[in-house]
């Protein structure tokens, strides 16, 4: 196995209903794994999608944090020591964000991600980030994802962000565009392929460029 994408699913803020097989944050993000393990297999990527034990952030617990370092030991036990791509949406692109301080991780894709203000950057540093969030969202304020940006862009020079127009939280107006932007980057990413060039002209750009790019 050359890589591996570890894909997280969103959730609540406060919630500790276990997350079922059939809950519709988990499912949004099966057609990402199906493509990343269906268009990777040639190169010897897969794509692992994490079910959280409960719905909720859970504050002080952060139990989904928990649940994707335990996910990240697992890739490690069944693949050794491989690079690791997150993908995350929602309160998935918050986890996916805060835990790429792991060792394996080389990148994170957020997507529509749940960035409050206080939310810490400095794990990004020397990880190439993502962030698409739809112009339209209601849910998860893109104010903030930009302002997240940002600030990322001081710790690591590899930032882009894309405003996805007229798509909302759900991501499923452009649900084709959103899963070849994220297969594009995580391919990149693990360098099975050239980078998206949406992608890398978008991080070659000083903020706010790079960061507010329309989709």
């Amino acid at each position: 196995m050359r890589g591996v994408a570890l894909v997280l699913h969103g959730g609540r803020e406060v919630s500790e209903a276990r997350v079922g097989a059939f809950q519709l944050a988990y499912l949004r993000m099966v057609p990402f794994a199906k493509d990343i393990a269906r268009r990777g297999a040639d190169h010897g990527i897969t794509a692992w999608l994490l079910r959280n034990r409960f719905r909720g952030w859970n504050e002080p617990r952060q139990d989904p944090v928990d649940d994707a370092r335990w996910a990240l030991d697992e890739v490690r036990r069944v693949h050794g020591d491989v690079p690791v791509v997150l993908v995350g949406h929602s309160m998935g692109g918050r986890v996916a964000l805060r835990v790429a301080d792991d060792p394996s991780v080389v990148a994170v894709c957020a997507l529509a991600p749940w960035t409050p203000r206080d939310e810490p950057v400095e794990q990004l540093a020397d990880r190439e980030v993502l962030i698409a969030h739809g112009a339209l969202d209601r849910m998860t304020d893109p104010r903030l994802s930009f302002d997240f940006a940002r600030r990322a862009k001081i710790v690591t020079d590899r930032v882009a962000r894309f405003d996805v127009r007229g798509e909302r939280h759900a991501m499923l107006r452009r649900a084709d565009q959103w899963t070849r932007l994220v297969t594009g980057f995580v391919l990149g990413a693990l360098a099975t392929q050239p980078g998206d060039p949406r992608i890398t002209n978008a991080m070659r750009q000083p903020p706010p460029e790079g960061l507010r790019v329309p989709l």
